[in-house]
């Protein structure tokens, strides 16, 4: 098979695939929270091109709470590639981890999907989308995959144009072999009405007004070299809590909770440690917040989808071209975090907070 480039040149292989035997297509992407968020459109562009198709997605386990019930997707199969990787260092492990393989290429191959697209670009995306039996596999061009192999499992590799920098463009251009145009980025990130009750709930509890400005701090990273200082985020805190019906509301995710509580607990000011919540939960809680401000990690881009203003941290590894959240955004970096100043990430976030935000407003 030769590459196929997102303009659709190949002199092999037919550029573009449509026609009304296409109706079950397979996305695969896995984790994690934030490229997961970032795939959304891809499902809504889908969606929109033609109502009629049966649009299935493969993810993670601990993701797919996120897309379970979404309206754009049909069926949702979560995968524990992350399970699999304990098991099978166990005792009889192996067997077991084979018995699931096993279980879950016979329920994708059941659903004889039309297209399967994968999104990764990792090897274990690829062995999914091959399990999948579809004849039409897209994928990208194994200069664009994060492990090469991966291209193996594939039949229609699309490299992404120079235009498309950021990764949510690069996932929308492997709709090309398909006809689809991408349209305009949408992020469709549908809160049930009970998780949103039970949030409203609790922040009634802690005396929020409709009038207050929620600010959402999430000090947590998925690495040290991500996190900006515990101390710089209660200093940022103490900070904007001292505006006006402005309120503080502390997120924490696994193993984070000592975070808030040590912003929390050296603070004057009053502010709101949030409770133990699912995915719906929390972004119920970022859909009522007038601005996030957090390291770049997965409750981050889940505010951005869900319309809050955001102000991101980056360390100096990260690329904000290519992962920055959509939106009103305010992209901060340093090449390490501990030295970006407090006062510089308190003016971003000052500049994005609603206009009466601070004003006394009754």
């Amino acid at each position: 098979m030769t590459a196929m480039t997102a303009s659709g040149t190949s002199a092999t292989e037919p550029g573009r695939v449509s026609g009304p035997a296409l109706l079950k297509i397979a996305i695969v992407k896995l984790s994690s929270l934030g490229d997961v968020i970032h795939a959304l459109p891809v499902a809504r562009a889908l969606r929109r091109s033609r109502p009629g198709l049966h649009l299935t997605w493969i993810v993670e386990a601990r993701e797919y709470a996120l897309l379970n019930g979404h309206p754009d997707l049909d069926v949702v199969v979560p995968v524990d590639t992350r399970l699999w990787r304990r098991l099978i260092w166990r005792p009889a492990g192996a067997r077991q981890v084979m018995g699931k393989v096993r279980q879950l290429k016979s329920r994708v191959r059941a659903a004889r999907f039309d297209v399967a697209i994968d999104l990764q670009g990792l090897m274990k995306s690829g062995l999914l989308t091959a399990y999948t039996g579809a004849p039409i596999r897209i994928g990208f061009t194994a200069d664009r995959c994060r492990e090469r192999l991966n291209c193996l499992f594939t039949n229609r590799r699309v490299r992404p144009p120079s235009s498309a920098v950021h990764v949510v463009d690069q996932y929308l251009s492997l709709l090309e072999p398909l006809g689809i145009a991408p349209g305009p980025v949408e992020f469709h990130v549908p809160i049930p009405t009970a998780a949103e009750r039970r949030m409203e709930d609790f922040l009634g509890e802690q005396g929020v007004k409709s009038r207050d400005s929620l600010v959402a701090i999430n000090p947590g990273a998925g690495r040290a070299d991500k996190q900006w200082p515990v101390a710089h985020f209660a200093a940022l805190a103490e900070q904007l809590a001292q505006e006006p019906n402005t309120r503080i509301l502390l997120l924490w995710g696994p193993d984070e909770v000592h975070m808030a509580r040590q912003i929390r607990d050296g603070m004057q000011a009053r502010v709101i440690l949030a409770p133990p919540t699912d995915l719906h939960e929390l972004g119920a809680l970022l859909r009522r917040s007038s601005l996030m401000v957090a390291n770049d990690t997965g409750p981050l881009h889940l505010a951005a989808a869900a319309g809050a203003p955001t102000v991101v941290l980056f360390s100096g590894a990260s690329d904000p071209a290519l992962s920055a959240p959509r939106g009103k955004v305010a992209v901060l970096q340093a090449q390490k975090l501990s030295e970006l100043a407090v006062a510089k990430v308190a003016q971003a976030a000052a500049a994005l907070l609603p206009a009466g935000a601070g004003a006394g407003a009754p």
